[in-house]
């Protein structure tokens, strides 16, 4: 048998919060980040969530989804720094 027969079982997996509120594991990277104190969600290469994650106090609270509509579900609202036109759009249903 060589190297390329053996079958490998070490996927890498990702926690992602789900719609539901309930993490699960994913083979697929999350494409959205949150903060579960804030309750907001954006996209992972906002400037805002780095600036903060730079200063070490966002990450004890971060989590990730794999899509918009699984954060919307989950009770987060849109970042007004990288989704402003979603963030826009929150804001005036608030009324």
């Amino acid at each position: 048998m060589n190297h390329h027969d053996v079958t490998t079982t070490n996927k890498m997996t990702f926690k992602l919060l789900g719609g539901n509120q309930t993490f699960y594991e994913s083979e697929t990277r999350g494409l959205f980040g949150g903060h579960r104190k804030s309750k907001i969600y954006g996209r992972l290469d906002c400037s805002s969530a780095l600036s903060a994650i730079a200063k070490g106090g966002y990450v004890k609270y971060r989590v990730f989804f794999a899509n918009e509509q699984d954060a919307i579900e989950a009770g987060y609202r849109p970042c007004g720094n990288c989704l402003k036109e979603d963030y826009m759009k929150w804001k005036a249903e608030q009324k």
